[in-house]
């Protein structure tokens, strides 16, 4: 699984690459200390990048701010 951290456009653009990578990483610190297997996570930050709603806007900017989940297929697995 991939966890992907995003963030508002406020702020500079190595700022706000840094956080999103950041959260996203803390994110998985997070799930490998309940279990999860470090090997099954990867974590990218995305910065301000990747909008998904207007950063104009207060509620925007916080929609902005969050980490996503994006399943991957591991290299080598067939699918049945």
């Amino acid at each position: 699984m991939r966890v992907e951290g995003h963030t508002d456009s406020r702020g500079k653009d190595e700022y706000n690459r840094a956080l999103s990578d950041d959260r996203a990483k803390a994110v998985v610190a997070y799930l490998t200390s309940k279990g999860v297997a470090a090997e099954r996570l990867v974590s990218q930050g995305f910065g301000e990048d990747q909008p998904i709603a207007s950063n104009e806007t207060k509620d925007g900017r916080a929609q902005n701010r969050r980490v996503e989940f994006v399943i991957v297929e591991r290299e080598g697995c067939q699918r049945r």
